[in-house]
């Protein structure tokens, strides 16, 4: 299978401070690339260069074979940390804001929505307002805005990170049986060890800055297992050891660690 995204030797600098340097990586259709490093090491500078909100000072992002900011910015939906949802519009309203923004109308882009509401436990909140909804739901409308772009390359950044650690967990487990019917290629980057192994097939650990990767590590395959099936496994107790050695801490990443 040939990449849906790759870059070579990508390399980044913000005035005399280098933030990338030498950084290569490749993700096949479908798969999701999980990104853990620490804070400061470039991640998400990382995740704005591929979706074309700049251009590398060096090196060369591709999305599905097409390199340029725009191409790029064209291929690829970005999820920020925060929901950004707007407060005085509904969920299904704000969920189908990538659509209105293609020209689709109000009508088109709730019938869209509702479409999905169902699938992505949301049904029954489609007229609730971001205020109305557990911190796990505006999670879960605002991946639902991502999605209804209709880009091949989903970008997250951090997106579970203001959650507390029993409701990370079970989005974390929603989003999981989220991607295995609605395949995209994604890059994922978070702080959470335990969040990477689980939801990506395969981990990359990124050097303090500059940031570089130092090793990609396959994820333990746990087909239809449930989430505390998975996590408590030997094998992925070992790869979990594995990128806290690479990352320098020497020890078991709590949930929710940083």
């Amino acid at each position: 299978m040939s990449p849906s995204l790759s870059g070579r030797e990508i390399g980044h600098a913000f005035g005399d401070t280098v933030a990338l340097d030498g950084l290569e990586f490749s993700v096949d259709a479908g798969q999701v690339l999980a990104v853990v490093g620490p804070s400061g090491c470039g991640k998400s500078t990382l995740l704005e260069l591929i979706c074309g909100l700049g251009d590398p000072d060096t090196g060369t992002i591709e999305v599905a074979g097409k390199t340029g900011a725009v191409n790029r910015l064209e291929g690829c939906a970005y999820m920020p940390q925060t929901d950004c949802l707007l407060p005085w519009y509904s969920a299904i309203d704000n969920a189908g804001l990538a659509l209105r923004n293609k020209g689709r109308s109000k009508a088109e882009a709730r019938r869209a929505a509702a479409e999905l509401f169902t699938r992505l436990g949301l049904n029954g909140f489609e007229q609730s307002r971001p205020d109305e909804l557990s911190g796990g739901m505006r999670q879960r409308v605002a991946f639902l805005r991502t999605l209804l772009s209709g880009k091949g390359v989903l970008l997250l950044d951090e997106p579970f990170a203001a959650l507390d650690a029993i409701t990370r967990a079970e989005v974390q487990e929603w989003l999981k049986g989220v991607l295995r019917e609605e395949r995209r290629t994604i890059v994922l980057v978070t702080h959470d060890v335990e969040e990477a192994l689980y939801l990506g097939d395969r981990v990359a650990v990124m050097s303090p800055r500059p940031g570089r990767f130092l090793e990609t590590i396959e994820s333990p395959s746990a087909a239809e297992a449930s989430r505390l099936e998975t996590v408590t496994t030997v094998e992925f107790t070992a790869r979990r050891q594995q990128v806290m050695t690479l990352l320098g801490a020497g020890g078991l990443a709590p949930l929710g660690g940083s």
